[in-house]
């Protein structure tokens, strides 16, 4: 009898959340189909084979509906091949995911991601809210695995977030929403019910907390964040007593398109799978059955500029002034790239000539931040962190690390906020 019981439960653990869940989401309308292919295209034309291999554009690739078929090739291909142990936990988490949505079997990359999480705490009772969207990746793609394996680490992630009260972050507080609504559709009904109450707890201080960030145009935290939190809005069992307005925020994200905002590969990966009606949710659902589609026309006013392949010389800075910190510095050098380069090529060579370069990262929505250089690393309680200029311009990092760009001078400089 108690196997009886123990093989009915597995059984129950298998067939919770296999059907993808209703989602309270609006359409894009028949005269702003265009945008959203032309987004679209631009986001697939960044797959080069000299580019790096970014697994966010893959999982949009795939829950979208690819046109440029080889490209989606080159990066699953690409991101098969990669190591593991070059890999942050969120890049990790993201490449699970990138292959489950391209029907390949990613390997050994689940069990290393799994013995990552069985390992993980903050490094504070009230760590930064970006140090919770790595393991919000990860215990997303875990569920899709094994969602009974993941149990007892979601559950872990779950306390520690009921007990953090560090600022709160959208991006950060969209993916734990995906993350515990995978986990809180998995558990059958019925079984395991103060787990389904915990998860429904956290979830119900996020999306509350996500809700309170709806602007009147519809904007959720920043346009770059709005793409997650839509997806966690549409999704989550736990709906926030403020009311969100899909098409409010639909019509605010086309006006975004037309006036360029989203030129760059990072920001269309966000933002498209909720435009194509898809979320995180939907990875383990994507149907891989091969198709000829045409790729559509692309928009006059997406066309990039084209840039030239020649080398160029960058003149790399790093700066701390800042009193309090124990190590001042202003050292400057000079490194040859390719122009086009990423941000993330600049800053290997120049750590490769200079170990004072040396460079730590934070996995954000938008792919690495860096969080430390020359072991100065960013304090949220002291607001501290490391911001990048091209001038006197800001450089949005993220954008950076996966963005070519041709910027003949960067600085690094330590600030506060």
């Amino acid at each position: 009898m108690a196997w009886f019981s123990l093989h009915l439960l597995n059984l129950l653990w298998a067939l919770a959340g296999t059907s993808t869940q209703t989602q309270s989401s609006c359409s894009v309308p028949a005269s702003e189909q265009s945008l959203v292919n032309g987004i679209q295209v631009l986001m697939e034309d960044s797959v080069t084979s000299s580019a790096l291999p970014n697994p966010s554009i893959l999982i949009a690739m795939n829950l979208a509906g690819a046109y440029g078929l080889e490209a989606q090739k080159l990066l699953t291909y690409e991101l098969m091949a990669s190591d593991p142990a070059d890999l942050t936990t969120g890049q990790l988490a993201l490449t699970v995911m990138a292959l489950t949505s391209s029907c390949r079997d990613p390997g050994n990359k689940v069990s290393i991601l799994q013995s990552q999480m069985q390992k993980w705490a903050p490094s504070s009772p009230n760590a930064d809210a970006s140090a919770f969207y790595s393991p919000s990746l990860a215990i997303l793609a875990l569920c899709q695995k094994n969602s009974e394996a993941t149990l007892p680490i979601a559950v872990r992630f779950a306390k520690t977030l009921l007990a953090n009260s560090s600022p709160f972050s959208v991006d950060t507080g969209a993916v734990a929403t995906l993350a515990l609504t995978c986990m809180y559709n998995k558990i059958p009904v019925g079984s395991e019910e103060s787990y389904r109450d915990l998860f429904g707890q956290v979830l119900k201080n996020i999306v509350e907390n996500i809700s309170a960030r709806i602007k009147d145009n519809g904007i959720i935290g920043d346009i770059y964040s709005t793409g997650l939190a839509m997806q966690a809005l549409s999704v989550t069992p736990e709906k926030p007593r403020k009311e969100w307005n899909c098409e409010t925020t639909m019509n605010t994200i086309f006006d975004e398109i037309k006036q360029g905002k989203f030129q760059n590969p990072m920001s269309i990966a966000q933002i498209l799978p909720s435009l194509r009606g898809k979320t995180y949710l939907d990875v383990p659902h994507v149907t891989c059955s091969p198709g000829v589609e045409a790729q559509p026309t692309l928009p006059s006013q997406l066309i990039p500029t084209p840039t030239s392949a020649s080398n160029i010389t960058v003149t790399y800075t790093i700066n701390n002034q800042l009193r309090g910190v124990d190590l001042l510095f202003n050292v400057t050098i000079n490194i040859s790239v390719k122009s086009g380069s990423v941000l993330l090529v600049v800053l290997e060579e120049a750590e490769r000539k200079n170990p004072m370069f040396k460079f730590e990262t934070t996995m954000t929505s938008w792919g690495p931040i860096v969080s430390s250089i020359n072991n100065i690393a960013e304090n949220v309680n002291h607001k501290t962190y490391w911001e990048f200029l091209s001038g006197s311009t800001p450089l949005n990092q993220g954008v950076a690390y996966y963005v070519p760009f041709n910027k003949e001078h960067i600085t690094a400089n330590f600030t506060q906020y």
